[in-house]
């Protein structure tokens, strides 16, 4: 009796390491398994003809062809969709700012000296204690070190006053901060720092997958999975 390999099966169902199949492929499959089952039936042996049972079973992996097919074919649409909604999301995020990984804070000051600085986050996976923020100038100097408080798991995101240690605003630039969580008992938690960029433009990747979001020349591109939080 006749039947289909499974490791084609796979192959039309996009498993394993081949391929999905071609239609034209596909087509041809059915076309010589239906060819092969004819010819099985004009040649049996009258004394021992083929059971109902095998027939059926050979039918059944013809319209198991035919439905992974049609499967694949629902699905390749759902995700298309799928990925053009993401991009019309993440259009939406154009001039908007967001908190993502990583440790700049950025200062400029008016023409009256004030400073201005873009906001840093943290994200905990656990409450703590007590948070300390270190702002750290280009050279590795310390400018500025303080004590956050108590704060709660989750995104959180804070404002620099970009003043120093003597109360002084800062030189206009690029800094970084270094952030250490405790929790009551002392001990050192995971943070993961996060600074403030604005999206300038948005990245589909091919075939409208993997959209990305451009931050600029200093923050790069980031994937949307990556925005912790729109300010």
């Amino acid at each position: 009796m006749s039947t289909i390999d499974p490791t084609t099966l796979s192959a039309l169902n996009g498993g394993g390491s081949g391929s999905q199949l071609k239609q034209s492929a596909s087509d041809e499959l059915r076309s010589s398994f239906l060819t092969l089952l004819i010819t099985q039936l004009q040649n049996q042996d009258p004394l021992n003809p083929m059971e109902n049972a095998e027939m059926t079973s050979q039918i059944a992996q013809i319209n198991t062809v035919s439905g992974i097919e049609e499967l694949n074919t629902t699905l390749q649409s759902i995700t298309s969709q799928m990925d053009a909604n993401q991009a019309l999301q993440a259009s939406g995020l154009i001039g908007q700012g967001v908190m993502v990984p990583g440790n700049k804070v950025m200062l400029e000051q008016d023409s009256e000296g004030k400073p201005y600085t873009t906001p840093f986050g943290i994200e905990l996976a656990k409450s703590a204690d007590q948070l300390t923020a270190v702002i750290v100038g280009q050279g590795g100097e310390v400018i500025r070190r303080y004590n956050l408080g108590a704060v709660e798991a989750g995104v959180q995101s804070f404002q620099w006053d970009g003043k120093n240690e003597q109360g002084e605003a800062a030189a206009s630039g690029r800094y970084t901060v270094q952030l250490e969580a405790k929790d009551t008992e002392g001990e050192l938690l995971d943070a993961k720092p996060l600074n403030y960029a604005l999206v300038q433009g948005v990245t589909p990747g091919k075939g409208g997958s993997d959209v990305r979001l451009d931050l600029g020349a200093i923050f790069g591109q980031v994937s949307i999975d990556q925005v912790k939080q729109i300010l």
